[in-house]
């Protein structure tokens, strides 16, 4: 699928989708210390490697973690030039006091909200969906 830029476009397409699982948020020293299967995400940053995977598998692996989150994908395939996306869900979880914490893969982006919120989360983004429709 060809990846769209246009804000409204993407808006009203984003179809956001929720993943199975409660995800968290680590640090670790290397990737030796971690099954590498077990990563949904990483980011090398200057006080570790920030790492994003299952509760269940920090657990199983003795990780330190927090940000007890669930993983809501926007199913549209947005351009990584576009504009407006990310300020567009922010703005509309900000409004109904939801935090978010962001990833953007090569298709899609991906939003980790507070467990406790993810119903709320899912219908503030589906009410934007339909606005923007």
């Amino acid at each position: 699928m060809t990846a769209i830029s246009d804000l409204d476009v993407l808006v009203a397409s984003m179809e956001p989708q929720l993943n199975d699982g409660v995800f968290v948020f680590a640090t670790v020293g290397s990737l030796a210390e971690v099954d590498l299967t077990s990563i949904m995400a990483l980011v090398q940053e200057p006080e570790g490697i920030s790492v994003v995977m299952t509760e269940a598998d920090a657990l199983r692996q003795g990780i330190a973690h927090e940000f007890r989150s669930s993983w809501i994908t926007l199913t549209v395939t947005s351009a990584l030039e576009a504009v407006g996306l990310t300020a567009a869900f922010a703005r509309a979880l900000g409004d109904v006091q939801i935090s978010c914490n962001v990833i953007a893969g090569h298709h899609h982006d991906h939003i980790f909200v507070p467990t406790e919120s993810t119903d709320a989360a899912l219908a503030a983004l589906r009410g934007l969906q339909r606005a923007a429709g």
